[in-house]
């Protein structure tokens, strides 16, 4: 596995978006302040031409958003890039992104939600780390909350340890200024799917956004089997972030991805808390994912601080990874192996 090297103070932060940009007045104020916050914290920041555009749900053209990423990839001067937003169309730029240019210029990759769709591909087709972390708006608050502090501890080289939170936010609060912090109203409880008081579990991490892995599947951008074939020896661990899927749909993709023999080397499966819990016939999310992975006799993770319903960890895709759990608590650790 190829790790990038890890930003310094006054290093330069590229940020590009290359699935939805940002226009409405809340998002830039966001975006202004997430300028801010990380100028405050020693470094500079790039920005391409698209993150202030947006247009039929993308930045620009599938063409352009690739060729903007593409540059910052190609600026000596920039050290990480990261992700303006997610949004919903960010496959079509993989057609024109030509990924030998991440190859010759490696650099940390950074978003969430849909930026799977490069962050999974990078990993699993050229064995180049990426982080499944807080797309550049989500660092917009006033008062970085923990989980963004730990993010960018672990793009300076200097976390990797993460320890569950003790609360989370269950129901998104309308903003005002676009700077508010998390709303943080329930308590955090790790569960397993077997109801063990006690989990734990290492191996070679790789997921993300279950919504854009389900569409990666069975395309040319989909080398997941080479990709656990190479690291058979460590294990893998799964981790995957609901954001839209039915239970129904949960239903289908776990059972394609289980007959398509990706879980042949698991060693246990991370999922974090759903976005959404919708359902045709009632079915809950555990119900769904015990249906398909029930029989694995896998250790499986259920509502972990991953994805979409902050707060998140974050998460080094590719890294050696130990994972435990205990009494609704859990603790990732990274080795760069």
């Amino acid at each position: 596995m190829i790790y990038p090297e890890f930003i310094r103070k006054e290093d330069t932060i590229g940020v590009s978006a290359p699935s939805s940009g940002l226009t409405e007045p809340l998002r830039i104020n966001t975006l202004n302040n997430a300028i801010k916050k990380f100028e405050e914290k020693g470094y500079k920041i790039l920005l391409t031409p698209n993150v202030r555009k947006n247009e039929d749900g993308v930045s620009s053209s599938a063409y352009i958003r690739s060729l903007e990423l593409a540059s910052l990839y190609q600026k000596e001067e920039v050290k990480a890039i990261i992700c303006a937003t997610g949004g919903e169309f960010l496959l079509e730029m993989l057609t024109f992104f030509d990924f030998s240019i991440v190859q010759k210029n490696i650099k940390w990759l950074q978003g969430y939600s849909d930026p799977t769709g490069l962050l999974f591909t990078i990993t699993t087709n050229l064995d180049i780390a990426t982080i499944y972390g807080s797309n550049f708006v989500g660092f917009g608050m006033d008062i970085w909350h923990e989980s963004l502090e730990n993010n960018l501890d672990i793009l300076e080289g200097n976390l990797f340890v993460q320890k569950s939170f003790p609360e989370y936010e269950s129901m998104r609060v309308d903003m005002i200024t676009g700077r508010e912090e998390y709303h943080l109203d329930a308590s955090v409880y790790w569960k397993t799917l077997n109801h063990e008081k006690e989990v734990s579990f290492k191996g070679r991490i790789i997921g993300g956004c279950i919504d854009i892995i389900t569409e990666l599947f069975g395309t040319r951008f989909d080398k997941t089997k080479e990709f656990i074939e190479k690291y058979r020896e460590d294990g893998i661990i799964w981790y995957f972030d609901n954001c839209e899927l039915s239970t129904e749909d949960m239903v289908r993709t776990l059972w394609k991805f289980k007959d398509n023999g990706w879980f042949k080397y698991a060693q246990g499966i991370i999922f974090g808390r759903s976005a959404t819990n919708y359902s045709n016939k009632g079915m809950m999310m555990e119900d769904a994912i015990k249906r398909v992975l029930g029989d694995l006799e896998l250790p499986i993770i259920l509502d972990a601080d991953i994805g979409h319903v902050p707060p998140r960890m974050t998460i080094i895709n590719g890294a050696y990874t130990v994972v435990s759990c205990k009494d609704g608590k859990g603790t990732l650790k990274f080795e760069l192996k």
